[in-house]
């Protein structure tokens, strides 16, 4: 068993509560929204983004008793109410002030905010806030991401793998590092002659890999004989938190490459790619069940050759098509460093990505002056909106500058969306190192996304005004709730996530990112007999097979971007660094989450970018403008000619009462950080 982890987390009043799974809290301590207030949502729909109503009932609606899933009402109340059920207990436990009626007046309107598409939680809080998940099983699957480091493996080996292993398995995307790189010599397991029965959950994977793992460094044996006969068959239904399960097959065949990695370094210190890999093959585990979706970043160091070729085809083909397709790499890169080999490698195919971890750690804004208050920082997440410590896991929440009327209208809603990911940070999680972390920290990620678009709403100067005032804002805030809620400020407070999914349901650009084209297809994939895609099919949207996945179907849906300005393939790769450098400045004392797009023209001018942006930037990633040559991509632009023919032929979706919960969102989809 885990040192680290309890075997049943509950949220009981604030109060972990262990081995307690059958206890219910009073009712009491649930906080309701007014009915009243509620009769006026019923049966109606929001001002959904194009195709927001489909992405919802997709990825967020969760199953009712009825065999129906929720609608967007039902989604908002329970978010809502599990937002101020949190306060209300961690009051109730401290035996703080807390005003019902004050409560009641602020929930209706975070509700109406969320409701307008002002903001909205991430994907991960739609999904889970509010759910009897989060309330016996702690905070984690609230959380978008995290980073563990390798830094002390010869302390304990399995864990840094064990707590990808959990949090992945939850949705989380975890970062990793190689700084265990010699750290330990791999051992000869000592054979144990025991049966060992992998329990059917979660746990039971994790403490598996912790077996193997931990016989390989002496700190235990290797059981003579692994019996995944209580593991259930593939497709089995995960009743409590959603999706299918995979069957043991991934489990068997991830357990079975990292041994034949171990085996061939025994007696061998271990390597950085032996780290890679080991992080890789659980990466590829998890997400073979095909509902459950993470993401892996891996950080090198910069004069690592060998971290630097993990990826080369023509050295490691089949290790790559295996399993180190798994994380995205990048490096940690010293200000003032020769760029020149790694600008090379990133022209060809994106990578490295780029993480100034001594900017993170010595700036909350850049351009301000160092606070040195992530000092003990040692990474980020795989998109690198978040700069974290070692097990720290970080919550995000979007807003929608772009769908309000005015700047001063968004800085008003701020305080709301603080709200919720503060309020996320009352909740601890399974994991004590984890909690050690953040409960120190309480750090949250208030994010923007349609960022370009609010350039062409409001203008740029007025945006980054906005953005200034916004910030103060939220330290307002921080300071007025951490003194009522009794507990520390948060270390930061702001970042811009990629987004993905979640955005779509706003009709809004991810992030700080350029849409494809004012006028697009999007396609999106729905598995074979999916009740969706039969309303969809008949509503008149196009549907053909997936000419790369069997058994899927490919809905193709016109789309035409609100506040356009211009396709990402009009903008240089320089006018979007100085949009994330701006950002920077004036918004994310975290981190802002970019990938920046160059053409073939400005490949070489690379090293030349990293050179002038490495003091105003901490992360960035890089992708080639090319044609791909895949069929049915996620975005094909169109003209408007061709958006209007189709449009004519399909019918407004108002209701999917038949739709059922298909896909879990993936924590994010950037252009580079989702497997």
């Amino acid at each position: 068993m885990s040192p680290v982890r309890e075997q049943t987390t509950m949220i009981d009043y604030g109060v972990n509560a262990n081995n307690m799974q059958d206890r219910e809290a009073p009712a009491s301590v649930f906080f309701h929204l007014d009915a009243s207030f509620l009769e006026q949502y019923e049966g109606k729909q929001p001002r959904w983004g194009p195709i927001g109503y489909v992405t919802y009932k997709r990825s967020y609606a969760r199953p009712l008793e009825d065999g129906s899933t929720e609608e967007y009402w039902q989604t908002v109340k329970r978010v809502v109410e599990g937002v101020f059920t949190i306060q209300k207990n961690h009051c109730t436990v401290n035996q703080l002030p807390w005003f019902e009626e004050k409560a009641q007046k602020s929930a209706q309107r975070m509700f109406e905010l969320m409701w307008e598409f002002k903001f909205t939680p991430p994907g991960r809080g739609l999904w889970m806030m509010g759910t009897d998940y989060m309330y016996k099983r702690g905070g984690a699957a609230l959380n978008n991401c995290a980073f563990c480091s390798t830094e002390y493996i010869h302390i304990n080996f399995a864990e840094p793998f064990c707590f990808l292993m959990d949090m992945s398995m939850l949705g989380v995307g975890v970062g990793g590092d190689t700084k265990g790189a010699g750290k330990i010599v791999i051992r000869q397991p000592e054979i144990e002659n025991k049966l060992y029965v992998v329990e059917d959950s979660r746990e039971g994977w994790t403490d598996l890999l912790r077996t193997v793992l931990n016989a390989y460094s002496g700190e235990g044996k290797m059981p003579a004989k692994i019996s995944y006969d209580q593991v259930r068959p593939m497709g089995s239904p995960i009743k409590t938190f959603g999706g299918v399960t995979s069957g043991p097959g991934p489990l068997i065949e991830m357990v079975d490459s990292i041994r034949k990695i171990l085996d061939g370094r025994i007696g061998k210190k271990i390597t950085s790619s032996d780290i890679v890999d080991l992080f890789n093959l659980v990466g590829r585990c998890v997400v073979s069940g095909g509902v459950r979706r993470t993401a892996e970043i891996m950080f090198g160091e910069p004069d690592d050759q060998e971290f630097m070729e993990l990826k080369d085809p023509t050295k490691h083909r089949e290790e790559l098509m295996h399993h180190r397709w798994a994380s995205n790499n990048s490096v940690f890169a010293r200000v003032g460093m020769d760029y020149t080999e790694l600008a090379e490698r990133t022209a060809k195919n994106g990578e490295p990505g780029y993480e100034w971890l001594e900017n993170a750690q010595k700036y909350s804004r850049m351009g301000k002056e160092p606070d040195f208050k992530d000092i003990r920082a040692m990474g980020g997440n795989p998109c690198l909106e978040q700069t974290l410590e070692p097990y720290e896991l970080c919550c995000l929440v979007e807003t929608y500058p772009a769908k309000h009327e005015t700047p001063d209208e968004w800085i008003e809603t701020l305080k709301y969306a603080y709200l919720y990911a503060k309020t996320v940070t009352l909740v601890p999680t399974h994991n004590k190192l984890t909690n050690a972390v953040m409960l120190r920290n309480r750090r949250i990620g208030c994010s923007m996304s349609g960022i370009t678009q609010a350039f062409k709403r409001f203008g740029r100067r007025r945006t980054l005004q906005a953005a200034d005032k916004g910030y103060d804002k939220i330290q307002h805030y921080d300071r007025v709730y951490s003194e009522w809620l009794c507990v520390p400020r948060s270390i930061k407070t702001t970042s811009v996530k990629p987004s993905g999914t979640v955005s779509l349901l706003a009709g809004v650009t991810p992030g700080i990112h350029y849409p494809v084209s004012q006028y697009y297809i999007r396609n999106i994939r729905f598995q074979e007999g999916s009740k969706l895609l039969d309303e969809l099919r008949a509503a008149g949207y196009p549907c053909e097979k997936d000419k790369y996945s069997l058994n899927t179907w490919v809905v193709s849906f016109p789309v035409k971007e609100e506040y356009f300005d211009r396709g990402v393939g009009e903008v240089s790769m320089w006018e979007q660094l100085e949009n994330a450098a701006q950002i920077q400045e004036h918004w994310a004392d975290n981190q802002v989450s970019v990938t920046i797009n160059f053409s073939e023209d400005e490949a070489k001018d690379i090293l030349y970018a990293l050179e002038l942006y490495e003091t105003r930037l901490k992360g960035v990633s890089f992708l080639p403008k090319k044609d791909h040559g895949y069929e049915q991509a996620p975005y094909i632009p169109i003209t408007k000619e061709e958006y209007e023919e189709l449009s004519a032929k399909v019918q407004p979706i108002k209701s999917l009462e038949e739709a059922e919960h298909e896909q879990t969102d993936k924590y994010c989809d950037s252009d580079t950080c989702t497997l």
